[in-house]
């Protein structure tokens, strides 16, 4: 606290102050005595002495009035009276440039301490803090002292703006609640002109501003108020340097307008609640005008707020599945301020009749009159629980509105078993204690059930009337459906196939045969630097040679590496920028091509380029074939745009920085990777997580960074999915669960329909992610599905990095995940056998019945049959030698 304030008096009697560090200020002084120093430190906080400058004058003529008002307003004689008579005129007011030299503002820090005001807002327990106060005057006098002097006595913060450029920077900056601007002057600024230009402004919209105004003369009529408050004041205060005066006036704004702003403020997380909110809300006034609807309800009608908004409920079209007096027993309930709650039939603005659960409150407003009404909607299913509900409302009378709701409540309970439950029934009690089931048994019947749960209850039941055999039976169903890896094979011993068995096991497992003490960290890619990449070319400036080949990249047979070769194994930048400006993505993003070719260029350089399959060339085909699959018809009438640009940057970032290596190895290793994701989908989560950081980390090549926080989201939580579903071990469940709700469905409906539309049923949304996580899985390993050439080549790469890892393996003395690729002893054509029929056939067996694939299958039954005549030869090569 070494920067007290040095009290000077100029030659002139006046007394001002300045920082006791401001050593290199001439001083202007004689000195003071002792009382007077004490009693003001304090009086204002410090601030840093870099902005505190001495005041620009050291006398005024003034200054004798001031003091004389001063002590007879704010009581002489006492210590806090000295200290409020050296402030009137010591000025320790705070002073920095804002916007030229000559517009200043001065900042005070009241001395007065004033704790935080709580005020409430209903149920809302609000703190405000301090007022802030901005004078704007041109010229300092007595007014504006009165004022300041007033805000020094009330516990408000104060500054003083002394040009309408330094007003408006300062509001700004601090969002002031009270702006009082002299209208006294027009000279020296036009009052009117600041506040409009402050009214302009987001901030002013909870600010009260008060306009200072002369005098009238005795024989002139008051002017009217009318053309200020056009202007944008708030108040007219006539022109009364008592500091009382000032004090009452800001004291009153504070109790009215100003505690009125801050609880509107308030209201604004109420609306942002209400906005975010799953469920629809409606508030109408109390003659049914609608006044607010939040977003779930625009989804929920099909309306846009615009078209509802100002509205009438008796203007919106009626669904006719409702009895004739359902509207008539509404309106009777909530006009007797009664709460209302059923089911009804709305019709959404596409003409659909949808059911809802609607919640209707009425609001009590001013005069004990009800003054709005809240609707709260949900969707709701048409059930029998539904229709009971329906009719319990409609027999019930008003009186019986509460009972009716409780008696709904209390049976959805399902009998609980719960102690306090049973004991809160009181006549009930008896009863449900003789109903209390085992403990399994209350687990099967919760109120809400996982569908397996459902299933076991149905067989449960089914057994008690079955006979021994089948009962028999089916406890071996149950057996199998308790367990949790429903969708994964059981596969035979290893003597039967050990190929088929190491492959499938090294796939499908997590890596948790661990040695303990064996870390293994992979060399991550991630800190490249850009500069050593050449500059990226536009679309149009590729060389010719590559332009030829990107010319078939939309046929199937497009050979990824002869453009890999062309490239110089860069082939994902020059086939992104032509796929991704072929569906438009660039303007989907509204980013710029330039920002599209940098952030292809960081993907591609954080592919190991030295990894046999898992480089930027099988990220590349990897696009290829999702392009492939979203250019078909039913693929594209079952996705959005959206849709389509999430599945084609999920297949670009697919395997980026992929270390050549298998989870469960990185599992196996103690790897830092696996440590970090918990050995669970160690590296999609990782491809996933940094393809991201890459992109948002530099503007440069930031393709999100023009997109609305919404599209953002769903566009990020969609490539995530895709990406993590390219991991296998949960890959039969992905292939069933398409099979159960796509192919099922679609068959069904196709064969009752003569025509060959879009067959995708209920569950819009949940078939879409289905879809598209079919098409990036089908897409990741359709090498067996290529053509022969390409399907070959593909097959030795892959191979080439399985036994990579099994030398590692072994260098290493970690378990070896899959000894079949020995790199020594391997057949690559049984390995591609094991393969196809495990995982590859089943899938685009689903995939061709959605996508319709016919070349596909053909591509995949010859190379089928390539690998088995190998195979029969008990070749270890990947081709006939007759093909060598």
């Amino acid at each position: 606290m070494g920067c007290a304030p040095s009290i000077h008096v100029s030659q002139s009697g006046v007394i001002y102050c300045r920082d006791s560090d401001e050593s290199n200020s001439p001083r202007q002084t004689t000195g003071v005595s002792q009382g007077l120093a004490a009693p003001l430190h304090g009086l204002f906080v410090q601030t840093d002495a870099a902005d505190a400058i001495p005041p620009s004058r050291a006398s005024r003529p003034r200054g004798a009035t001031r003091v004389r008002r001063a002590r007879a307003e704010l009581g002489s004689g006492s210590s806090a009276g000295s200290a409020a008579l050296a402030a009137t005129t010591c000025r320790g007011r705070r002073r920095h440039c804002c916007s030229s030299a000559e517009a200043e503002t001065q900042t005070s820090y009241t001395s007065v301490k004033v704790s935080s005001a709580e005020v409430r807002i209903g149920p809302m327990r609000l703190t405000q803090d301090p007022i802030q106060v901005l004078l704007i005057f041109a010229k300092e006098d007595s007014q504006s002292d009165g004022f300041w002097w007033a805000c020094d006595r009330a516990g408000y913060r104060c500054n003083i703006a002394r040009t309408p450029e330094s007003a408006l920077e300062c509001f700004l900056d601090k969002h002031h609640e009270i702006i009082v601007i002299d209208h006294r002057q027009t000279q020296n600024f036009d009052a009117e002109a600041v506040c409009r230009s402050i009214r302009a402004t987001n901030p002013s919209e909870h600010t009260v501003i008060l306009a200072v105004v002369s005098q009238a003369s005795g024989d002139c009529e008051e002017a009217s108020v009318l053309p200020l408050l056009h202007e944008g004041f708030n108040r007219r205060f006539m022109e009364n340097n008592s500091i009382i005066a000032c004090y009452n006036e800001l004291i009153q704004i504070e109790h009215g307008e100003v505690r009125s702003q801050f609880k509107l403020r308030a209201c604004n997380s109420v609306f942002t609640a209400l906005d975010h909110c799953h469920e629809a809300i409606e508030i109408t006034s109390d003659d049914h005008v609608i006044q607010y609807v939040n977003p779930a309800l625009e989804r929920m009608m099909g309306y846009p707020k615009g078209e509802l908004l100002g509205k009438e409920l008796a203007e919106l079209p009626k669904s006719d599945k409702n009895r004739a007096d359902l509207l008539d027993t509404i309106n009777t309930c909530i006009k007797k301020g009664k709460e209302w709650q059923g089911v009804y039939y709305a019709r959404r603005k596409s003409g659909d009749s949808i059911q809802q659960h609607v919640k209707i409150t009425p609001v009590i407003g001013q005069g004990g009159k009800i003054r709005h009404f809240v609707s709260l909607k949900k969707l709701c299913c048409t059930t029998d629980s539904n229709k009971q509900i329906h009719k319990i409302h409609r027999d019930s009378g008003d009186n019986s509105q509460t009972e009716s709701l409780s008696f709904r409540y209390k049976n959805r309970r399902k009998e609980s078993i719960d102690v306090k439950s049973i004991s809160s029934r009181g006549s009930d009690a008896p009863s449900l204690q003789n109903r209390r089931y085992p403990s399994m048994a209350r687990i099967h019947s919760m109120t809400i059930e996982a569908p397996i749960t459902k299933v076991i209850n149905i067989i449960n039941a089914a057994q008690e009337n079955s006979p021994v055999t089948v009962a028999e039976a089916l406890d071996r169903v149950l057996e199998i459906l308790r367990t949790t890896e429903l969708y994964s094979p059981q596969l035979g011993t290893k003597d039967e196939d050990p190929h088929t068995s190491d492959l499938v096991g090294g796939l499908m497992t997590d890596g948790l045969r661990r040695l303990s003490g064996n870390e293994y960290v992979f060399t991550k890619n991630v800190h490249q630097s850009h500069s050593h990449l050449a500059m990226p070319i536009t679309i149009n400036d590729v060389p010719p040679s590559i332009a030829q080949l990107l010319d078939n990249e939309e046929s199937w047979e497009f050979n990824i590496f002869e453009l890999e070769a062309v490239t110089h194994k860069r082939p994902l930048v020059y086939l992104g920028l032509k796929i991704f400006s072929r569906f438009g993505v660039c303007e989907f993003l509204h980013c710029s091509e330039t920002t599209l070719r940098a952030w292809l260029q960081v993907i591609e350089a954080n592919y190991h380029s030295s990894n046999a399959y898992h480089n930027s060339t099988h990220a590349a085909d990897v696009l290829h074939a999702t392009a492939f699959f979203l250019g078909k018809e039913r693929v594209k009438g079952s996705l959005d745009q959206l849709d389509e640009v999430a599945a084609l940057i999920a297949a670009t970032v697919h395997d980026v920085d992929h270390p050549g290596r298998t989870n469960s190895f990185l599992c196996n290793a103690g790897s830092e990777l696996a440590v970090l994701y918990n050995d669970t989908a160690v590296l999609e989560s990782h491809h996933t997580a940094l393809a991201f950081q890459l992109t948002v980390k530099d503007s440069k090549c930031n393709i999100f960074k023009n997109i609305d926080r919404n599209h953002y989201r769903t566009l990020r939580q969609a490539i995530i999915d895709m990406v993590l579903a390219t991991e296998m071990t949960k890959h039969f469940e992905h292939v069933n669960k398409f099979v159960n709700s796509i192919n099922k469905p679609m068959g069904a409906e196709i064969e009752g329909s003569d025509c060959e539309c879009n067959p995708i049923g209920k569950n819009f949304p949940e078939n879409q992610i289905l879809i598209k996580r079919m098409m990036i899985k089908c897409a990741d390993v359709a090498n067996p599905c290529r053509p022969l050439d390409l399907c070959i080549e593909w097959a030795g790469r892959i191979s080439e990095e399985y036994f990579a890892q099994t030398d590692e393996e072994k260098r290493q003395g970690l378990p070896v995940v899959m000894p079949v690729f020995d790199r020594n002893t391997c057949s690559i054509p049984k390995s591609q056998i094991s393969f196809i029929d495990y995982f590859i056939t089943d899938m685009f067996d689903a995939w061709d019945a959605f996508a319709h694939l016919p070349a596909l299958m053909q591509h995949l039954a010859d190379n089928y049959k390539h690998w088995k005549t190998l195979d029969d030869l008990k070749c270890k090569s990947l081709r006939l030698p007759t093909d060598s």
